[in-house]
């Protein structure tokens, strides 16, 4: 029976339960997380937050009196390093304890405690629920909303509120249509303006036919002065390559004579 006693003495005299808190801190410091019993856990949380506290301060004299309650110079050394930048931002309530169900043995209740900044799982929990918030979009249509709400049901509100958004949207986008317009209209204008620039083809062919006319008799001359002397070399070499028959032929016939 308690009745009256602020301690839990846990069942142990004084140096039992001092060497029992003192390796349960160093365990938690060193993994950031432990299973005991609840009573433990309670005593634990009063016993490790104050040195956590003090942690916050890194001087000699807060390292020596940590120390003395740790006793382990792994358990000092992280308490100040990574712990101490990781609570620096909180202003107490450092541990948590969660409930865990009952010990199979004596059936004593159990839970985890563990620190509050080192669990991934809650922390990314709360920003989902944060993300999750619904957004409302001020707008003109503010005054509607409040006149709207007055009058309404709660079982209707939430669908009044989307419809109010809606108008508020339409509103926008009525608003900003115009602009819109403007700036294509200044975007497309010179895309519309160049094919006034650009000559039909048929005007350029009725422009070069003349010019392709006063050139044709030219063009003939200067093909006649190259084909003509080519044919008169031609027929030499024509002549030339029949000069050799001609005298094997006078040969034979001296030949026909001799004999």
């Amino acid at each position: 029976m308690r009745h009256g006693n602020k301690v839990n003495h846990l069942g142990r005299k004084t140096g039992h339960r001092a060497a029992l808190l003192k390796n349960l801190s160093c365990s938690l410091i060193m993994h950031k997380r432990i299973n005991t019993t609840i009573a433990k856990a309670k005593v634990l949380r009063t016993y490790l937050e104050p040195l956590i506290t003090k942690a916050k301060d890194n001087t000699t004299h807060s390292r020596r009196v940590v120390f003395s309650y740790l006793m382990d110079n792994d358990a000092s050394k992280e308490l100040f390093g990574v712990i101490a930048e990781k609570v620096a931002d909180r202003p107490g309530g450092y541990l948590r304890i969660i409930k865990t169900g009952f010990r199979l043995g004596d059936g004593a209740p159990t839970a985890m405690i563990e620190f509050v900044d080192f669990n991934d799982v809650y922390t990314a929990q709360g920003s989902k629920t944060d993300s999750k918030k619904k957004r409302t979009r001020r707008s003109g249509a503010g005054k509607k909303e409040t006149t709207v709400k007055a009058n309404v049901p709660e079982a209707i509100a939430p669908v009044v509120e989307d419809k109010i958004d809606e108008v508020a949207e339409e509103k926008v986008m009525d608003q900003t249509a115009p602009e819109i317009e403007d700036k294509v209209s200044e975007v497309e204008a010179p895309v519309e303006e160049v094919p006034e620039e650009i000559v039909p083809v048929e005007e350029v062919t009725e422009e070069v036919a003349p010019i392709v006319e006063e050139s044709a008799p030219k063009v003939e001359e200067t093909i006649v002065e190259h084909v003509e002397p080519e044919t008169e070399a031609n027929e030499i070499v024509a002549e030339d390559s029949d000069a050799p028959e001609a005298t094997d032929a006078a040969e034979e016939n001296k030949d026909e004579e001799k004999a």
